[in-house]
């Protein structure tokens, strides 16, 4: 045997080891981290087991851990403790009383309420278990929606952009991440659902469970269900309604998922079981009954020791804030804020923390 045979079969035996011990290593910790989630689920605490369940099938990528340890019966069965109950109410306009733009005591208002320059105010809020921040916008017809139309193909063409280069190629100067989306990758080169821009129909291919979230000519906040409406009518919808921008967002607790949209509809929130949901970061939308916008995002998945927060959370921060009509729409590592050349609020994703995920949609502020 030369030299050479022998260093290639002790540098094969090291691999070989170096390699051993790496799979040991990755088993070790798949079974310890099983292990901990099976007690977790079957332990003493229903309530966190809830929770954790209501959590999880609201991500975009873990949602195959619930089945791990339940079934899709028990799984409902667990979801039935924390969400929340059908809402089939529609959005009264008539609530919404906008004031004239060159109403002086409405100016002098804006000022002793603290609102910028730009007519707008952000709030810092702190919950049991998330941080936040509340952008109150005092002129509605300055929100609209951004996009980066044309979409990519399937073949992933095209990716998205971060909130930052939405809200500037827009020439906003300020924005919230939008409605659904194609996220796996960090892709966000497509949306789902509705999305109309600027009163163009950009997007119409409407899914089980979608809910519109947007505004009308006359700029109030429009939620409306799309359940069973076919793509011809959705079109119809939009011309008829006056909507100029929406996205979408869905209302579905199937044992597969757990998504909700209302949040309070005319002044009335939606009726919940337990918290209404699990635990997130979450991007919700909504408007006082003088026009303003309220749009509020949050931390969770354990940016600074925080897990999210719960559809309760957000009912109750709306309303605090007087908001008439609100609606929780597309969170998770989406969730970000953006105003005036900086991040608010960033992804709660580790490599995304200075900025947010890659996005086709947002709310943004003229």
């Amino acid at each position: 045997m030369n030299k050479n045979e022998t260093t290639g079969k002790k540098v094969g035996r090291i691999i070989g080891r170096v390699m051993a011990t790496i799979g040991t290593t990755l088993a070790a910790i798949f079974i310890a981290l099983y292990s901990m989630l099976w007690i977790f689920c079957h332990g003493p605490s229903k309530s966190a087991r809830n929770l954790f369940v209501s959590t999880i099938l609201e991500t975009g990528a873990l949602k195959f851990l619930a089945g791990w340890y339940f079934d899709k019966d028990e799984i409902l069965e667990i979801t039935s403790k924390n969400n929340m109950k059908p809402n089939t109410d529609n959005v009264n306009t008539d609530l919404i009383d906008i004031p004239d733009k060159d109403d002086d005591d409405k100016n002098q208002d804006d000022k002793e309420e603290g609102f910028d320059e730009n007519g707008i105010k952000i709030v810092e809020i702190s919950g049991r278990s998330y941080y936040g921040k509340l952008m109150m916008i005092k002129d509605p017809s300055k929100v609209s929606v951004a996009t980066i139309y044309p979409w990519s193909d399937e073949n992933k063409s095209k990716y998205g952009v971060t909130l930052g280069e939405l809200v500037t190629n827009a020439g906003a100067i300020a924005g919230i991440n939008g409605g659904e989306y194609c996220s796996d990758g960090n892709w966000g080169g497509r949306p789902k659902g509705l999305v109309v821009s600027n009163g163009e129909l950009q997007y119409n291919s409407p899914q089980w469970g979608d809910v519109m979230v947007g505004f009308n000519e006359d700029n109030i906040l429009v939620i409306k269900d799309l359940n069973g409406m076919s793509v011809g009518q959705i079109e119809e919808m939009v011309k008829t309604e006056r909507i100029r921008d929406c996205v979408s967002f869905k209302d579905i607790d199937d044992g597969d998922s757990n998504h909700f949209t209302k949040l309070i509809i005319n002044g009335v929130a939606t009726e919940i079981n337990g918290s209404g949901s699990g635990a997130n970061p979450r991007t919700c939308i909504g408007q006082r009954a003088d026009g303003t916008v309220l749009m509020f995002v949050t931390d969770g998945r354990g940016a600074s020791g925080h897990i999210g927060a719960t559809a309760a959370d957000l009912i109750s921060v709306m309303k605090e804030y007087g908001a008439v009509n609100a609606a929780n729409i597309d969170g998770g590592s989406s969730s970000s804020m953006y105003y005036k050349g900086d991040y608010e609020m960033t992804s709660v994703t580790l490599y995304y923390s200075t900025s947010s995920w890659k996005l086709p949609t947002g709310f943004v502020v003229k």
